[in-house]
């Protein structure tokens, strides 16, 4: 295996443009290209697994072990000519202080040189103790090369050039010049994802057009080329033997927030996956149980009104029981309304509530949840007492006007969640939550999700039956 972390002084470095470009540049040599994103993250995965053509995988400390990153690592990596890791915010930057969590702390466990991209607006000679403190902080961690990004000029890459070369035994590997071309337009969650915009491609292009003259590739793949050895990939996620649910799934330009590790989950547990585009189609199509994870519905709400039939849709074929699981924007779908910037949409309206967003985060971060057995398919630890779940949360709506006796899967012990003591709101057979689930060894929620929708679909009335078949 070959592999590089991709990383940064600070974030907003435009780490996530080289990393996507170099993914880019490199799969059009016919390299197959592996990209992988440290923490919790869906934006820049979408980016980078769109430059790679392959599914981007997160590595998270916070819920992850290690050997777990270690394993899920290995097995992605395996059969790739180079892995590309991209790291978030700075290179030592992490939840602990001593530096565990950090993307250099990952760099070493996979033992992988890490490129520094620098935003040398504004420097000359300072670039310098920059890049001779970051060797220093940590003597464990390899920078193996430096990537000037948004140079101002031919004069002022060559200042820094020179600068380094005299000061540092750091190799200069590339240096993008600015170009607002190479921008990939934000909003308040960060980058807009390329599901959202037809000018993905087109963008993606131009920055690996731009990678490809200014980043020598060569020296990539040779600093790539160094890295430790890794034992061989673990036995791979076991294929299901047979599929006997189906489960619809949002995936249009409002809802695509999905780990792909989450994706393969569901379908080993023996779900058959029924992608619904939820601003076109009129009907559902016949499944067993709903996924309608995170996105922007904001940012969609005028579509997600006008289509009043899906609408009636989902909330009648929930009132009949069927099976589902909402994740934040999931969760504003099924609100009775959404507000944003003054403007009020009708939404699904099996959530007696109204999702206003807010102009700034109303949950961020990593998320503790302790069970409280009340959910529809609930963790329960080996002693059959609730269990508790790391996971993370982004949000900048609220769920307000909530009506009723409201029934909740979850008690937050970290983060904010519906009302910063609780989240997972239960209706019937709907779990509908602000906190985003991963599935992994501390809690295989896909396989818990996938049972029940089996156990119910083995119940079934003909009211559930007549609702998803229209």
């Amino acid at each position: 295996m070959t592999q590089v972390v991709v990383s940064a002084a600070h974030k907003s470095s435009g780490k996530t443009t080289i990393a996507v470009g170099l993914c880019a540049a490199l799969a059009r040599r016919g390299l197959v290209v592996q990209p992988f994103k440290k923490g919790p993250d869906y934006i820049d995965p979408m980016w980078l697994a769109a430059a790679a053509g392959r599914p981007c995988h997160n590595l998270d400390y916070y819920t992850m072990t290690e050997p777990e990153i270690r394993a899920t690592f290995s097995r992605h990596a395996h059969g790739a000519d180079i892995s590309v890791i991209e790291g978030n915010k700075g290179l030592y930057d992490g939840l602990h202080l001593d530096g565990s969590t950090s993307n250099a702390a990952l760099a070493a466990v996979l033992g992988a040189p890490v490129v520094l991209v620098i935003d040398a607006r504004g420097m000359t000679r300072g670039i310098a103790p920059l890049i001779l403190g970051y060797q220093a902080f940590d003597r464990d961690v390899r920078i193996a090369g430096v990537i000037l990004n948004k140079i101002g000029g031919s004069r002022h890459e060559g200042k820094l050039r020179a600068i380094i070369e005299h000061y540092t035994d750091v190799p200069v590997i590339g240096a993008v010049h600015r170009d607002s071309r190479l921008q990939i337009a934000e909003r308040h969650l960060g980058l807009i994802p390329s599901n959202e915009t037809a000018a993905a491609r087109a963008k993606i292009d131009t920055v690996a057009d731009a990678v490809a003259e200014d980043v020598d590739l060569e020296a990539v793949l040779a600093v790539a080329a160094t890295a430790a050895p890794l034992a061989a990939p673990t036995v791979p996620r076991p294929a299901a033997q047979y599929r006997d649910v189906a489960i619809g799934i949002a995936r249009d330009s409002a809802f695509g927030f999905y780990y792909p590790g989450d994706l393969e989950a569901l379908e080993a547990a023996g779900a058959t996956l029924v992608p619904i585009d939820m601003t076109a189609q009129v009907r559902l199509p016949p499944v067993d149980g709903l996924f309608i994870g995170g996105g922007f519905p904001e940012t969609h709400m005028a579509a997600l009104e006008a289509n009043g039939a899906l609408r009636a849709a989902v909330r009648e074929a929930l009132a009949a029981g069927l099976p589902a699981y909402a994740e934040c924007g999931g969760l504003m779908y099924l609100a009775r309304s959404l507000t944003w910037n003054g403007e009020t949409r009708s939404m699904a309206g099996v959530i007696p509530g109204d999702a206003v967003m807010h102009p700034t985060p109303q949950g961020r971060g990593y998320v503790r949840l302790r069970e409280t057995g009340r959910g529809p398919w609930p963790l329960v630890d080996g002693a059959g007492a609730p269990g508790e779940l790391p996971a993370h949360e982004f949000h900048y709506s609220r769920l307000e006007n909530l009506q009723g006796r409201p029934v909740f899967a979850y008690e937050v012990l970290r983060g904010y969640g519906i009302d910063g003591r609780h989240d997972g709101l239960v209706i019937g057979n709907l779990l509908a939550s602000y906190t985003h689930l991963r599935d992994v060894e501390a809690n295989r929620w896909a396989q818990r999700f996938v049972a029940f929708v089996r156990a119910r679909k083995a119940a079934t009335t003909p009211a559930v039956a007549a609702a998803t078949t229209g």
